[in-house]
């Protein structure tokens, strides 16, 4: 797109009135949902406008939510020692308060904000009485509802079955809607997905100026990856596969230009949130900021959600020095991949290393750990650096990605001579070797490294952990939390825990300790939310 508009579909819906009972004719000058949708370029400019809802408008929205949600695995900490952690700790901490988290409220609040706007638009682009060829309006109607089986898709992972508001409801209407299973949350979404898949253009038919618009492509992929979700390995593999044959995308040669502002919805980029720099608004990835150093000069971030020692075990363990060099900065290191102005960044910080190295505290934040994937290149920020001023985009579905969950289908079903040579692709890549020779249960296990090693920290992590069975027979996330998993005793024991995570416990390296299988496998309904339906929503078990 020319340029993404925030939250723009909302600002339309708010201004638009219908005329009081008493009134003969719409005041004069008012837009109404009856005659807003008047013009080709009117329906447009809605659907463009439902776009913003993939990360509304500021940093705490949505994108808080997603790190908190990377929180709740074994790549990530809290971070931030300095301020209260409050916000997250009951869900990070598997506390049983979940309900209040006010992130997740959020999260859930707008995620049906965005779903409102996308509801309006299908309908009233379906109905509207206007020159506009079918071609055209199928596929306004088909970004709308690809955005609202995104959307659903979001919230069926985190929480459950959710309500499905499929139309323009009363708010008594709305109140009184109970939830609806998992299967029927599913059934809605890929119904979305399939219009989408079927009106929807290829990427390489898009024009430059409607490059980040839905594709026939990023309905294939999210499609696929939600019938992974559910175990559905034939309808997966066959999706997934007819993504792979249309040979739309392919990986970057270069793993680290998939965070490179430069190689913005490149080959790679099934779907990515997009965003452009504007000194006068609020227009950027907030990620830089958020998740950003702490108490390093004037490149302060907030450093809320910053990776582990554990996960930097994992990338030592492989030998993955390529992607573990694209995905941590480390207090010391003496470069920053794709930073050209590592001297520049250092001086900043006023050299607190003393030795020309990169400087994070290991008191401010519970490791001196950030993110690289969401570091933003001293050249490629702009002349404001804030939470809502950086110009990176994000991605949200990249082929790798694609690739990883086609194999991982494929082994389910038996089918290891075609899965292999997948991830060995994505290894390849990262100068790793090929896992051709892998069958069964031991390709299996390496599909799901490779999954955490490709990546991390892009949110994709909790879903993974909560889906896979391991061979004990439980979830894979009950192997990592409680009093008995794996990261919890890792940073627990002294002589397996890294130094200076064991050394600051203003965030307690047992986060993780209180994980119950009986309730933790999703996240509480907001109980905001069940309040406003009256009990129409019931709580997910366990909370």
């Amino acid at each position: 797109m020319k340029k993404y508009i925030i939250m723009a579909s909302i600002a339309i819906a708010a201004s638009l009135s219908s005329c009081n009972d008493f009134l003969d004719e719409p005041a004069r000058g008012e837009q109404n949902l009856d005659n807003f949708f008047s013009t080709q370029e009117a329906c447009e400019n809605y659907v463009t406008g439902c776009y913003g809802g993939i990360v509304q408008d500021d940093w705490w929205q949505v994108y808080n939510p997603w790190l908190e949600m990377e929180m709740c695995t074994e790549n990530a900490w809290m971070g931030n020692c300095t301020q209260s952690q409050d916000d997250f700790r009951s869900l990070v901490a598997y506390m049983p308060n979940g309900q209040d988290n006010g992130p997740s409220s959020n999260f859930y609040q707008y995620r049906y904000k965005a779903i409102f706007n996308t509801n309006i638009a299908i309908k009233y682009i379906s109905e509207a009485n206007i020159p506009m060829s079918d071609e055209i309006r199928n596929r306004l109607v088909a970004e709308a509802r690809f955005l609202r089986g995104y959307y659903y898709f979001e919230l069926v992972k985190v929480y459950g079955g959710v309500p499905l508001v499929t139309k323009l409801l009363t708010p008594g209407e709305a109140e009184g809607q109970g939830r609806a299973t998992i299967e029927e949350t599913y059934n809605f979404i890929a119904n979305d997905f399939r219009f989408a898949i079927k009106h929807l253009p290829q990427k390489s038919a898009q024009s430059e100026s409607e490059m980040g618009r839905a594709t026939r492509g990023a309905a294939l992929g999210l499609y696929g990856k939600a019938l992974v979700y559910q175990g559905k390995w034939k309808q997966a593999a066959d999706t997934l596969g007819l993504l792979v044959e249309e040979g739309e995308y392919d990986l970057n040669p270069d793993y680290g230009d998939n965070f490179n502002p430069e190689y913005k919805n490149g080959m790679e980029s099934v779907f990515e949130v997009q965003h452009m720099y504007n000194e006068n608004y609020n227009l950027g990835c907030p990620l830089g900021v958020i998740a950003g150093n702490r108490g390093a000069g004037d490149q302060d971030g907030w450093a809320w959600g910053i990776p582990t020692a554990y996960l930097e075990h994992q990338f030592k363990l492989e030998g993955d020095n390529v992607r573990l060099r694209w995905t941590i900065i480390k207090n010391g290191d003496k470069e920053i991949a794709g930073e050209d102005d590592f001297a520049a960044i250092v001086e900043k910080q006023g050299d607190k290393n003393e030795d020309g190295s990169y400087y994070i505290s290991n008191t401010d934040l519970k490791s001196p750990r950030i993110f690289r994937k969401y570091y933003v290149p001293l050249k490629d920020r702009g002349v404001k650096f804030d939470q809502t001023h950086c110009p990176n985009n994000w991605p949200i579905l990249r082929y790798s990605d694609v690739l990883l969950l086609y194999a991982e289908a494929l082994n389910e079903l038996g089918l290891d001579a075609q899965a292999a040579p997948l991830v060995s692709k994505v290894r390849e890549r990262v100068g790793l070797g090929e896992v051709d020779h892998l069958t069964g249960d031991e390709l299996r296990q390496a599909i799901r490294k490779e999954r955490n090693l490709e990546l991390a920290g892009e949110f994709h992590h909790l879903f993974d952990i909560r889906r896979w069975i391991d061979t004990n027979g439980k979830p894979v996330v009950a192997n990592l939390m409680g009093p008995d998993g794996k990261f919890v005793k890792w940073n627990t024991n002294e002589e397996t825990a890294d130094p200076d995570e064991f050394a600051n416990q203003r965030e307690q390296s047992d986060e993780g300790i209180n994980f119950d299988i009986n309730r933790d496998m999703l996240w509480p309904i907001p109980l905001i939310e069940i309040e406003r339906s009256h009990g129409a929503i019931v709580q997910n078990p366990g909370w």
